[in-house]
């Protein structure tokens, strides 16, 4: 059950914790939420347009948010204020310690507004599915794309159009950069696209994306094996190489056992070792070189994460990504992923 937010009193930077509460956000802006009471604090590029949107939060023009928000909450009687320490500067945390109350406390709580949103609503759910659907949809025509013109197209190439058909021409905004590697460039995880690797007949690509549908993230992976009658980014795929096929059956396996097996009330690490388990077994543990997964929503990386060291119990509702894999140095890469919502303890593919 989500935690009940009308009793905290909370300050964040961070714009989709501010676009959750109360519809709108902008770059310069602090959120103050006091119990019921919210205040949008922002300069005058964004007054106006804050005025027109917000309906339950006052929006208070200052040239100086800090001091505007010090200003507000020494007229209260609060004792404890929240922040996120990750999200504010060492020079805006003096300054708060300055102007404030001494009465008042700043209570330091790393992430605390992803624990708020940590259990999605009916609607988020149906928002990110919505997000997915669309990524789907794009990866299709990327690759109808690549089977008619990309043979020897360049990596950052490949990677400009992937952007078109991903945000339908400027349509949506992307959850993040894409990732796509061929061959050699797929082992590494997070690789940037190369100029001279150009995909030709025969090569294997990576392809990692997501889009935004009203503000919700999106977030997939397929590793694909271009052969003479072209690409698809199915989960079946069949590799010339005896070396390269095993390694993206153990993967799979890997991702679909977890996928199968998780549980709400389970740990993220124990889920992490699903995954984990099955590739290390294989003999290729030291080939898997990051987490299982993390949620997703707002931000493209939330709360839970899905990893040796998250202590997270899992519940209905929550939102993550499952994506092993193994990258062998140097010759290639692969990694599946899929998003999952947990129901009735266990977990749907979105």
């Amino acid at each position: 059950m989500k935690k009940k937010t009308n009793e905290l009193n909370y300050l964040t930077t961070n714009e989709n914790a501010q676009y959750f509460e109360c519809g709108y956000s902008c770059d310069n802006a602090l959120f103050l939420k006091l119990g019921s009471d919210k205040f949008f604090i922002t300069d005058s590029r964004y007054s106006l347009e804050a005025q027109k949107i917000l309906k339950d939060a006052s929006v208070v023009q200052s040239g100086d948010l800090i001091t505007s928000v010090c200003e507000i909450l020494n007229k209260t009687s609060i004792k404890t204020l929240i922040y996120d320490p990750t999200q504010i500067t060492v020079s805006a945390f003096h300054k708060l310690k300055d102007l404030l109350k001494n009465s008042i406390e700043l209570f330091p709580k790393p992430y605390f507004h992803q624990y708020l949103r940590i259990l999605k609503t009916e609607d988020e759910i149906k928002k990110i599915k919505k997000s997915q659907k669309l990524n789907k949809d794009a990866y299709d025509r990327f690759a109808d794309f690549v089977n008619r013109s990309g043979k020897s197209l360049s990596e950052k190439e490949l990677y400009y159009h992937a952007q078109q058909f991903l945000t339908s021409y400027g349509e949506y905004d992307l959850s993040f950069e894409p990732i796509l590697g061929v061959n050699e460039n797929a082992a590494k995880p997070h690789a940037l696209p190369s100029k001279k690797d150009k995909l030709k007949r025969g090569d294997l690509l990576l392809f990692d994306a997501g889009i935004k549908y009203k503000h919700y993230c999106s977030d997939r992976t397929r590793t694909a094996f271009f052969h003479k009658e072209g690409i698809d980014f199915s989960k079946k795929q069949k590799f010339k190489n005896n070396e390269i096929q095993k390694i993206y059956d153990i993967v799979l396996k890997a991702q679909e056992k977890t996928i199968e097996l998780l549980r709400s009330g389970m740990s993220g690490a124990e889920i992490d070792g699903i995954a984990r388990g099955v590739i290390e077994k294989s003999g290729y543990g030291k080939y898997f070189i990051h987490s299982t997964g993390h949620g997703i929503g707002l931000d493209i990386h939330e709360l839970p994460f899905i990893s040796r060291s998250s202590e997270i119990v899992i519940e209905d509702n929550m939102v993550f990504s499952i994506e092993p894999g193994i990258y062998i140095p140097d010759h290639y890469g692969v990694r599946i992923e899929d998003l999952v919502v947990v129901k009735n303890g266990k977990a749907q593919i979105i």
